[in-house]
């Protein structure tokens, strides 16, 4: 088939011309501009079909004559040199002589060619004609005459017949040598150029080879490495493990090109491939396609982080091995089937375990008294200040919380034996794979040798049994349970079969989960967790046990109206992460999470082993503590199932989404309730709830928690059961009103909007751009949808302190935000109280003031001067933005001047939703301004860390994101990075880390679920992951502590990370007590919150909530206590110096500086036995009652800091000065105090928005 003219044209290498090309010379382009205008150059015009068609062929099949004549002419020719080689006589002409070189050019090029043929047919016709030998001469035969004429008839200019003989033919090539060397000539450069293209290609292909050899010489280590990891019996593992172990490289090491590093970014593209595995072949591949740009020395760190995960990974099939046994030994002592397990009474075996045992097996284990085991509120401050007189307790490492360098090393060994098994597992595994019997891991059961060998031999024994190796059968049977991956993941299903049981009630529906519960909950989540290959979803499966509502639980069929609001609402809701803190109960998660702390890492199979079947004996429960189990988890069911229901109902009343019911229309249809007959009860209801909440009262309005608590009053003052009653004024209630699809369509898309709002402000990461993103497009999708395709424009004002000019008014509201038409005109701009407008009047009436015409008004502020009087028509409405407690610190306001029909008046139903966003706003404010406060309070944190506990290494901080729907689970921002130096990092651009991303970082993860202290060994190096719980007892982010390599926390170490990490929780929970309807304003040593009702100032706001100094207050609090409880004996190991040490003599003078600078340079402070003699039950008053940051404190900071400046760290103290070491620690918090009050002081305080935006807070 002949081709295509299209096909032709690009093999022939032809292109058609192309308006828009960017090559195209000016002249070119007036040519295409001039033949654009002409109609008949279009793309179908009939030249270019006859060009394409016949022109072009033919022109084409000239060029390739053409070239196949060419290629026929030097081929003749390489045959002819083959035939006749060249002479090399002509040789002699090539000389280095620079002299001579341009004339024996000329010679070589110009003349001998054509001489020299002329000679030798010379001398071949005197040859023949014998004239040398002859003795008459021939008369007839002239040499010169034969060569002239020889010459004239072959003229190189017309004679190019001559065939070149191999003289000519090496002459050539001498004169062509001969022209190269000479400078600055056509020859010379192309004979350069050619030299250099030679020598380039040279080295490229000396690379390219070298290149090969380096990439096979990778390929060679990376096999080798492959045999690190635990590979099944067809020698494949999931691609899933090599993705993440990348990912946390590029994470985790510095010295990878910043190139590389990008370029490997790009290519790394997690997919979800956990049912994917590779063979060796596909593995080395997989991972010389990220790193065949990386040098010889980031290649070896891969290498090596690859060792340290496979040997990660080793441990995570053993601590999953361990992990199936404590679950087994749950569902064994959770005989009742309620789902969790008394906390007391597990600690308490545990204890007793710990206990019995020998000092050896001691040191594997978690003290269960401590922190981790141990939470940090039930360690008393007295406990973490208890050692401190110990000083020989300050060197003491935690081996419960970190490995020793002995076994840190010996683990390493391990890790990089790479002698393997017949079957092609590593040493490790096959040992351990040794050790193992199915059934008995699977049933939990013990054999009768190795529990006489465990209670003869104790743990020394159960451990030294690692080496011992079992029968075949044994070795066989675990292969075959861990013979392919796939079937790692049918078998998990197998293991949670049994687990299944905890959704099962005991009695009664409200402990199930449905009927369909369990198989919903694995189809929604089929994929395993990391490293959790049997116990993957515990969190998602039993997690919230109790909280889930049957789905037979009566609302479809007894309230068929509220049953798709219902729905709408568990659909806008995203899933509950992670178990709640409860300090008397363990779920299954916590458990687990609890057993694996407490027995940490390396331990022996046969030592877990011994470890759950005491619990199994020990373990007792009786008939009351059921019950008791039972109706707690029924009634956390029913509050469940009853916030839901009235939360529909609070939706189908408040149809159009503005957050509030008046109370008068909820009393109202209360009282025609039985037909009247229970007024009075309604009455007493309405008092209890005035009194209970008595700013809600005078306001008259019910928001959702409200609109609960009353009904829930009401409920009270009736009889019959509780639950009853409350269905029935649910029922009542919803036949109280009546609402067209129209208007439930529209209801439900508003309240989607502003669930969105709610939503940025949660996964905002303590930003509040994209609160206003969210904010409005609700406003806008709202005036396109349900206002007739209104044209708006919105804006967000909030109050500052007026401290430039306070002569226009104490406060001013600044315009952080507006639509993108109005953002030239009103961004950023000031609102004064001495400037036209009625914002200000909103402010203080705390009511929405609507404006129809603003033409007609007179006072109303235009900040676009430019637009013209005739087209300043249409509306303007503002909204006070309020907080919980009704105060205001803020303005949403929306107009539609640029709206240029008729109807541009803001009807009921808008007013009341745009009511509804601006109370969405709020909360999200709100949620921002804490989640800002707890990143600046973590800084502080960090930075008192860093000096006080040096062998930390990193420390990262991060905060949780929710979902965006139940299918999508939640990840972790990273916000804040702790280098060695103490140098922070504040993460502007979003760091998410996924789950299915980060198989290696479970443990960040696991934290997260359990909402407990995770340890863990990832890639060398020890990791505490501790959560930060919210007051629910939910981790709403996390510190992740890395210790040195080889390093472990002293005792004193320990104790300072505890104190840091209880005041951080405590500073916390202070935080993210959100003002609310039900809470009151807190105070802490000084800081009390404003009074409801008053006009919320920011700047002022931010200083009394300001993280900073909240931390350092509770540290103040807790030296307060400490300090109390001095007495004179407490002073006198100090007084008994005659020449104190220079470190307790200048503590001594930074504490009497701080009570009385004027002592300053005198002898009551110089002096030490004047100094001494204030040493008193005096100055232990004065430095309680001490304030640093009261405004009639005057302190000298500097040189208070002088005296204290260079204090060592605890371990270096000298003797006797453990009264002088608090007295430092209290300086050193006092001085963190006054310097933090005097930068807010003299710094002008920004907007609120501002600061979250830049993520400082």
């Amino acid at each position: 088939m002949a081709a295509q003219p299209e096909e032709v044209a690009q093999a022939g290498a032809l292109k058609h011309p192309k308006a828009g090309d960017k090559c195209m010379t000016a002249s070119e382009m007036e040519r295409d501009q001039r033949g654009a205008e002409l109609p008949c150059l279009s793309d179908r015009a009939p030249w270019k079909e006859c060009f394409y068609g016949k022109v072009q062929q033919r022109s084409l099949s000239l060029q390739e004559a053409k070239v196949k004549m060419i290629c026929a002419q030097k081929a003749k020719e390489e045959k002819a040199k083959k035939r006749e080689p060249c002479d090399g006589l002509c040789q002699e002409w090539f000389s280095k002589e620079k002299g001579s070189l341009d004339a024996r050019t000329y010679l070589a090029d110009k003349l001998l060619p054509t001489l020299i043929p002329g000679v030798e047919k010379l001398l071949m016709e005197v040859e023949r004609k014998d004239v040398l030998t002859s003795a008459t001469e021939h008369a007839k035969f002239d040499p010169i005459t034969f060569l002239g004429e020889y010459l004239m008839r072959h003229n190189p200019q017309y004679d190019t017949c001559t065939k070149p003989g191999p003289y000519l033919r090496g002459l050539d090539a001498v004169t062509e040598e001969l022209k190269r060397e000479i400078p600055d000539t056509a020859s010379e450069r192309l004979a350069r150029m050619k030299s250099e293209v030679k020598t380039k290609r040279k080295e490229r292909e000396q690379a390219d080879r070298m290149k090969h050899q380096q990439k096979e010489m990778r390929k060679a280590a990376l096999a080798t490495q492959f045999k690190e990891w635990t590979a099944d019996v067809s020698g494949r593992i999931p691609v899933a493990l090599i993705q993440s172990a990348m990912k946390i490289f590029l994470d985790v090491c510095a010295s990878t090109p910043i190139d590389a590093r990008k370029a490997c970014k790009r290519k790394l593209e997690i997919a979800d491939t956990w049912g994917k595995n590779v063979n060796a072949d596909e593995f080395i591949e997989y991972v010389h396609s990220y790193t065949e740009n990386f040098p010889n020395d980031a290649f070896q760190e891969v290498l090596k982080h690859l060792s340290q995960c496979a040997a990660d990974f080793q441990e995570s099939i053993r601590r999953d091995t361990c992990k199936q046994m404590f679950i087994d030994l749950f569902l064994h002592c959770d005989r009742g089937q309620v789902g969790v397990l008394d906390r007391a009474q597990i600690l308490g075996m545990l204890e007793q375990f710990y206990e019995r045992s020998s000092v050896c097996a001691r040191r594997r284990f978690c003290n269960p008294k401590e922190w981790p085991v141990g939470e940090l509120q039930e360690v008393s401050l007295e406990d973490l200040w208890g050692d401190i007189e110990n000083q020989e307790d300050f060197e003491e490492p935690r081996e419960g919380l970190v490995l020793s360098q002995p076994e840190i090393s010996e683990r390493e060994v391990l890790a990089g034996d790479n002698r393997q098994g017949s079957d092609g597992t590593s040493t490790i595994v096959r040992g351990l794979l040794e050790q193992m019997d199915v059934s008995e891991t699977e049933t939990g059961g013990i054999p009768e040798e190795e529990n006489q060998a465990a209670e003869s031999g104790g743990a020394e024994d159960a451990m030294a049994a690692e080496a011992v190796e079992e029968p075949p059968a044994r070795k066989e049977g675990f292969t075959r349970q861990h013979s392919h991956w796939s079937e790692q993941q049918t078998s998990s299903g197998t293991a949670l079969q049994d687990e299944d049981r905890l959704q099962e009630p005991g009695e009664g529906p409200a402990l199930s989960d449905g009927p369909g519960s369990a198989a919903a909950d694995s189809q929604e989540r089929k994929e395993p967790r990391p490293g959790d290959l049997l116990t993957f979803d515990l969190s998602s499966r039993h997690g919230s046990h109790g909280e889930k509502i049957p789905e037979d639980w009566g609302c479809e069929n007894r309230f068929p109206d509220l049953h798709p609001t219902v729905a709408d609402i568990q659909s806008r809701r995203a899933p509950r992460f992670g178990s709640p803190f409860d300090g008397s109960c363990l779920n299954l998660p916590r458990f687990v999470q609890l057993m694996e702390t407490f027995v940490g890492e390396g331990i022996a199979l046969p030592a877990v082993k011994e470890l759950v079947g005491f619990i199994k004996e020990e373990y007792k429960q009786t008939e009351e503590e059921k019950v008791k189990q039972l109706e707690k988890a029924h009634l956390t069911s029913r509050l469940t199932r009853r916030e839901l229901l009235l939360e529909a109902l609070f939706e189908k009343w408040d149809i159009d989404a503005s957050g509030f019911l008046e109370m008068k229309e909820v009393e109202a249809a209360m009282n025609a309730f039985k037909e009247g007959m229970e007024k009075e009860a309604v009455r007493k209801a309405k008092n209890h709830f005035c009194s209970r909440y008595p700013q809600l009262g005078r306001v008259g309005k019910l928001s959702p928690k409200a609109f609960q608590a009353f009904l829930e009053l009401v409920a009270s003052e009736l009889t019959g059961g509780e639950d009853e009653v409350i269905d029935n004024i649910v029922e009542f209630l919803t036949t109280r009103v009546e609402r067209s699809h129209r208007q439930c369509l529209q209801s439900s898309a508003r309240r989607r909007w502003l669930h969105n709002i709610q939503q940025a402000a949660e996964s905002s990461g303590a930003r509040m751009d994209p609160v206003y993103d969210a904010v409005l497009k609700a406003l806008l999708k709202d005036a396109e949808a349900h206002g007739d395709n209104k044209k708006i424009s919105a804006y967000i004002a909030l109050l500052e302190e007026n401290q430039l000019s306070p002569e226009r008014g104490q406060t001013l509201l600044r315009y952080v935000t507006c639509t993108t038409d109005d953002a030239p005109y009103v961004l950023n701009q000031t609102l004064y109280r001495d400037m036209k407008g009625v914002s200000f009047a909103a402010v203080e009436e705390k009511k929405p003031i609507h404006v129809p015409r603003v033409q007609l008004h007179g006072n109303i502020h235009f900040w676009n001067q430019d637009r013209p009087a005739e087209q300043r028509r249409g509306s303007f409405l503002v909204l006070p933005l309020q907080d919980a407690h009704w105060r205001v610190f803020g303005t949403l306001g929306l107009d539609t001047l640029r709206d240029q029909s008729e109807k541009t008046i803001f009807l009921t139903h808008e007013i009341s939703f745009y009511q509804g966003v601006s109370h969405a706003f709020s909360k999200a404010y709100q949620h921002v301004c804490a989640l800002g406060s707890v990143l600046q309070m973590a800084l502080t944190a960090l930075d008192w860390l860093h000096h006080r506990v040096p062998s930390i290494h990193a420390v990262s901080t991060y905060l949780v994101e929710p979902g965006n729907d139940q299918m999508r689970d939640y990840a972790l921002r990273r916000t804040i990075t702790t280098d060695t130096t103490g140098q922070k990092e504040i993460h502007t651009s979003p760091v998410l880390l996924l789950r299915e991303e980060n198989l290696f970082r479970d443990y960040l993860f696991k934290c997260i679920d359990c909402s407990e202290v995770v340890c863990r060994s990832v890639c060398g190096e020890q990791h505490i992951a501790v959560p930060l719980r919210d007051p629910s007892g939910r981790a709403l982010g996390l510190f992740d502590i890395s210790i040195r390599p080889h390093q472990t926390l002293s005792s004193h170490e320990h104790k300072e990370l505890q104190r840091m990490l209880k005041m951080t929780q405590a500073a916390c929970s202070e935080i993210l007590k959100m003002p609310s309807e039900e809470t009151k304003a807190s105070c802490v040593l000084g800081i009390v919150h404003t009074e409801p009702g008053e006009i919320v100032r920011e700047a002022e706001h931010r200083n009394v909530r300001h993280a900073g100094i909240l931390f350092h207050r509770l540290m103040l609090q807790d030296l307060r206590e400490r300090i109390q409880k001095l007495n004179a004996e407490s002073f006198a190991e100090i007084k008994s110096y005659e020449d104190p040490p220079a470190l307790v003599h200048n503590t001594m003078k930074a504490v009497l500086l701080l009570l009385h600078p004027e002592w300053e340079g005198t002898e009551k402070i110089e002096n030490w036995n004047q100094c001494i003699l204030q040493l008193d039950d005096n100055l232990i008053e004065e430095m309680y009652c001490f304030d640093p940051t009261a405004a009639s404190v005057h302190i000298q900071a500097e040189l208070v800091q002088d005296c204290i400046n260079g204090a060592p760290q605890a371990a270096v103290w000298p003797q006797g000065s453990i009264t002088a070491r608090l007295l430092e620690h209290w300086v050193q918090t006092c001085l963190c105090l006054v310097q933090l009050t005097e930068s807010m002081q003299s710094s002008t305080a920004p907007s609120c928005s501002t600061a979250h935006s830049n993520a400082s807070c």
